[in-house]
Parts: structure tokens; sequence; C-alpha cells
């Protein structure tokens, strides 16, 4: 694996490979999102393994809070635990922790890395964007994200800087506006899921909808049957 080079520095010449496989109709469906804050310290990783038990094969690493090395244990850590259950591994923001780390995909902000070079330099690595507009969803599928997440939809206290809950309505237009896959992010519980689902969403990205669940494995396992048509 190629080690990160800081942006602005020449690349090492990599071989020339065909770009990584879009996501698949399966991949993606429920991707958890880590908040050590949500999970007692001595529970986290048992936390996470028991969301892979109750199905989840999408996990995405996300503890901005954490200096760079401590991430990057981290990541190396889950990325054990999710090869050990079949699953893929997606860092937040951090591009070269991902690559360190042997993960599946980065997710970028939406001011953040330029996806278009990203995905250009490293086209095996899923590239997923953050966005909270159909103006910003479609300008990041034009630079060649793989996937976008899509918030707030509902009122939720991580993503409020970014404004109040877009809606059900917003969110059915960004799926109907888009090509590649859609997730839908920020206060989806159970409960609202059968509305997300109807608004087309390829799959639902969670916080509190899982880690605030006193039975984890459980309820992962009930999100994941919502996506195979059974009874949630």
């Amino acid at each position: 694996m190629t080690p990160p080079v800081p942006l602005g520095l020449p690349m090492p010449r990599r071989p020339v490979k065909e770009p990584a496989a879009g996501v698949g109709p399966d991949q993606l469906r429920v991707c958890p999102i880590t908040d050590r804050r949500r999970v007692p310290p001595e529970r986290w990783l048992r936390a996470i393994e028991a969301a892979l038990e109750g199905g989840i094969r999408d996990l995405q690493l996300r503890e901005k809070d954490l200096p760079a090395s401590e991430q990057s244990a981290l990541a190396r850590e889950l990325r054990r635990l999710t090869r050990r259950y079949g699953a893929r591994l997606i860092v937040n923001d951090r591009l070269d922790i991902a690559l360190l780390a042997g993960a599946d995909g980065v997710h970028l902000p939406e001011q953040g890395l330029p996806a278009a070079e990203v995905k250009a330099r490293f086209p095996d690595l899923w590239v997923g964007v953050s966005t909270h507009s159909l103006e910003g969803a479609q300008k990041a599928q034009q630079a060649g994200a793989d996937y976008i997440t899509f918030s707030p939809v509902f009122d939720t206290p991580s993503k409020r800087a970014y404004g109040p809950p877009q809606g059900l309505d917003k969110l059915a237009e960004v799926t109907r506006a888009l090509s590649v896959p859609v997730i839908a992010l920020g206060g989806i519980t159970l409960e609202n899921l059968p509305e997300v689902l109807r608004c087309g969403v390829h799959g639902v990205a969670l916080i509190r909808g899982l880690w605030d669940s006193p039975n984890i494995k459980e309820t992962a396992s009930r999100y994941m049957q919502a996506f195979q048509g059974e009874p949630s």
C-alpha cells in the first residue's frame, strides 16, 4: 500500500488500475458511524462487535476529536475486527489514515479534499462525500463520488451546525436527481425508517439510532431486516 503523501507534493507513481466497482446493491445499506461519547470506553469495541454480529457490514470511523495517532490506532483495530466479519471499513475525512489502515473507503466533508482527485489517485478506494443540499449532492456526483450522504434529514445534535432538518421532501428530491447511492443521515430511527425508505434512498447512516440502543445486536438486525423486505 502506498503511504500517504501530503497534498502539494509529487505523488509516487502507482500501477494503472481499473476503478473499483461502484457500491453494490447489498453494500452501504446500514452504515453506523462511530461515536465514543455514546458508549462507555470499556464497552466501545464490544458495542461495535455487537453491531457486526447483528449483520452490519459497513462501518464508518468518525472520531474527529482524537489526535491522528489515536485515530490511526483505532482504524487498525477496527480493520481487524471488520475483516473478521467480512465487513467494510470507511474512515471519515482522513485519507492518510484510511490508506494506512487498509480501509475500503474514505468519507470526505463537503468542503474537504476534492473527490475527483482522491478517486483519480486511489481508484480502488470508495470515496463518499457529505452533502447538505441538492446542489452539493449534484456537485459531489459530478466530481466522481461513489456515494453521498444527505443530512440532516431529521433533527439531530451532530448535524445542527448545518442548519434545520432537510426533511423527507428534500431527501426524495435528491434521490430522484442522483444516480449514485444516496445515504440518508440525521435522526433516523426504526420508527421513521419506513418513511425514509419510501424516499428511494440506497441506505441509511446511524449514530444515536444504533449506539443508544440497550441491545445493539438486535437493533442492528432490525435495521438490516428492513432492507431485506422483512418486518422491523
